[in-house]
């Protein structure tokens, strides 16, 4: 939860926690220490978030990689901000319908 905190990710706590419960975050850790998490509901990618420090070192991939070995299809809904972040993985991405400001990706196996 702190890590989806620290990120300013607009996640529901208790349904973070729902997912937690359920086995649906994926923790990433270096030398024992969570450096990232993923919180999905189903195949909808809810939060991936990463410590400001381990950004840009594969962390965030890593755990949708898994994700997708897990689920074999994924959904993401998203800010412009991480757009690129998306396109990366190979998500096909298009606009929301009625919100300029966010996007929808798609990712299977």
């Amino acid at each position: 939860m702190r890590l989806v905190d620290g990120a300013m990710l607009s996640a529901d706590a208790e349904t973070v926690r729902e997912c937690i419960d359920d086995g649906a975050v994926l923790v990433a850790t270096i030398s024992g220490r969570p450096v990232g998490a993923l919180v999905r509901d189903g195949d909808r990618v809810t939060a991936v978030a990463t410590r400001r420090r381990y950004r840009d070192r594969g962390v965030g991939t890593a755990l949708v990689s898994q994700a997708l070995d897990d689920r074999g299809r994924l959904v993401a809904e998203f800010d412009p901000a991480v757009r690129p972040f998306y396109e990366s993985l190979g998500f096909d991405i298009e606009a929301v319908e009625d919100d300029e400001e966010r996007f929808c990706g798609r990712l299977e196996v």
